[in-house]
C-alpha cells in the first residue's frame, strides 16, 4: 500500500471512530429519556430489557412488560431491516449508510415531536417507544458494518470488559486513554445530558439526540464523499 493510501485508509479509521462515539454520545442521551421518561425502558441497551423484562415478567412490583417487549420487538427489526439494506452495498460509509443512519436519525425527532404533542398520552408514549427503538436498532445494524472495534454505540460492557483486561495486562498510557474509555465516557456523558434535559422537558431530550445524529449524518456524508472523490481523482 503506498503511503498516500495508508494516510487515507487512517483518516477514514479516524472519521468513522469520531463518528461512532458521537452516536454513542447520543444513545446516552436517548436512553436516559426512555428510562426516566417511558418507565424504565431503555431505548438502546437492550441488555437491560432483556433483564428487567424477565423481572417484570416475574411479577416484580412495578416493572414494565408490554413497553420493554415493544422496544425489544422494534430494535430487532429495526436492526434486521438496516442488515438487509446494507448487505449489497460496501462496508464503511456509502449512501446506503446516510440513508440508514438519516431514517434512524429522523425517527428520533419524530419521536420529540410526537412526546411534545402528546406528552401524556400512554398511546403516544408506546409509538415513541416503538420509533426510537427501533431508530437505535438501525443505528447499532450500521455501526456494526461500518466496524469500528469496540464502538457498537448502543452498548458498552463489552467494551468495559476489553478496557479492564488490557489495563490489568499491560497498564500503560496506551492501555487506558484509548477508544474503548471514550466510548465508556461517551455514552456515560450522554446519560447525564439527558437527565438534565429531562428537568426541562421530555421531548428536549430526543430533539438534541436527533439533531446530534443528523450531524453525525451530514458530516459523514460530505467527509466520506470527498474521500471518494479524492481517490477518484488521485
Amino acid at each position: 500500500m503506498s503511503e498516500s493510501a495508508s494516510t487515507g485508509v487512517d483518516r477514514e479509521a479516524r472519521r468513522d471512530l469520531s463518528l461512532m462515539l458521537v452516536l454513542t454520545f447520543a444513545t446516552g442521551v436517548v436512553d436516559a429519556g426512555g428510562f426516566l421518561g417511558f418507565d424504565t425502558v431503555f431505548l438502546g441497551n437492550m441488555t437491560g430489557n432483556v433483564l428487567i423484562l424477565g423481572m417484570g415478567a416475574a411479577g416484580a412490583d412495578g416493572l414494565p412488560v408490554f413497553s420493554l417487549a415493544l422496544a425489544l420487538v422494534a430494535f430487532i427489526v429495526g436492526a434486521g431491516i438496516a442488515s438487509l439494506f446494507l448487505r449489497s452495498g460496501r462496508r464503511g460509509w456509502s449512501p446506503r449508510m446516510t440513508a440508514v443512519l438519516a431514517v434512524s436519525a429522523s425517527l428520533v425527532a419524530g419521536t420529540a415531536v410526537l412526546v411534545c404533542a402528546e406528552p401524556k398520552a400512554h398511546v403516544s408514549a408506546m409509538f415513541a417507544v416503538g420509533m426510537t427503538a427501533g431508530a437505535m436498532g438501525l443505528q447499532a445494524a450500521a455501526a456494526r458494518n461500518i466496524g469500528v472495534a469496540d464502538v457498537t454505540t448502543v452498548v458498552v460492557t463489552s467494551t468495559i470488559t476489553a478496557w479492564a483486561i488490557d489495563m490489568y495486562a499491560r497498564p500503560g498510557r496506551a492501555t487506558i486513554l484509548n477508544r474503548r474509555l471514550a466510548a465508556i465516557v461517551a455514552i456515560l456523558l450522554g446519560a447525564l445530558v439527558g437527565a438534565l434535559l429531562i428537568k426541562v422537558a421530555l421531548w428536549a431530550v430526543f430533539a438534541v439526540a436527533a439533531g446530534v445524529s443528523a450531524v453525525v449524518v451530514v458530516c459523514g456524508h460530505v467527509l466520506a464523499s470527498a474521500s471518494v472523490d479524492g481517490v477518484t481523482r488521485v
